[in-house]
């Protein structure tokens, strides 16, 4: 049996670690040892240091720090860092794609989304970032106000180069993984996540909107100690 003692939850645009904090807790609490990385693409400062490369390192070298094989769990946009940089690892068991882009060599984000940014992506006055507009709408429509406002505010600037940077490897095509489909979703269209879902060995289904790890914490962390246990098996 595969010891796996670790999880690595990734975050996406315009988000940070904290998202993730009741999902990592639930897991803490599980016995499992849980690291969040910081993608340096979302945040102030976003335009000058944060590009696919700097999210794959920060992926990178977490995975570094790990106790053991670990069960990675990316969302949405982060999705790209961890298909960059996972199968190099050597220590990753498992690939989860919770609403995630799952891109192979030579696609982009905004390649994958037909080249051209939809009207909520709001440039900013240096043209190096984006923001999202109607966040509410779009990334927490299942959630209750005061969640989805509370997140609303945590919201960064995103570098631009972040969603421009081709993938250079797809860790995917030699890792075992999952896609999650987020049945709400008002960011990904579910037509989208449902085609990408067929490059991974598993599929499972939320009725959730974008950001499951608000709307429901305790059915992600259940599922993720479901995907650690039937991979340590």
């Amino acid at each position: 049996m595969r010891k796996i003692s670790s999880v690595v939850l990734v975050h996406g645009a315009w988000h940070g670690p904290s998202c993730w904090s009741q999902v990592a807790c639930r897991l803490l609490g599980s016995g499992l040892d849980v690291r969040v990385p910081e993608l340096p693409s979302a945040g102030p400062g976003a335009g000058e240091r944060g590009g696919l490369a700097a999210d794959a390192e920060a992926v990178r070298a977490a995975l570094a720090e790990v106790r053991g094989d670990a069960v990675v769990v990316a969302h949405s946009y982060g999705g790209l860092p961890v298909t960059e940089v996972a199968a190099r690892a050597g220590n990753v068991a498992h690939l989860v794609y919770l609403c995630a882009f799952m891109l192979g060599p030579g696609e982009s984000l905004l390649s994958a989304i037909g080249g051209q940014e939809p009207p909520w992506w709001i440039t900013s006055a240096d043209g190096r970032t984006w923001v999202p507009d109607r966040a509410r709408d779009v990334f927490y429509n299942d959630c209750t106000d005061e969640v989805a406002a509370a997140a609303a505010a945590a919201l960064r600037p995103q570098a631009k180069a972040s969603f421009m940077d081709p993938l250079g490897a797809a860790a995917w095509q030699e890792l075992p993984s999952t896609y999650v489909i987020c049945e709400r979703d008002n960011a990904i269209p579910v037509f989208a996540q449902e085609a990408m879902s067929q490059r991974a060995k598993h599929v499972r289904r939320l009725d959730a909107g974008h950001s499951p790890f608000l709307s429901q914490p305790d059915d992600v962390a259940a599922l993720v100690r479901d995907i650690v246990a039937a991979a340590a098996g």
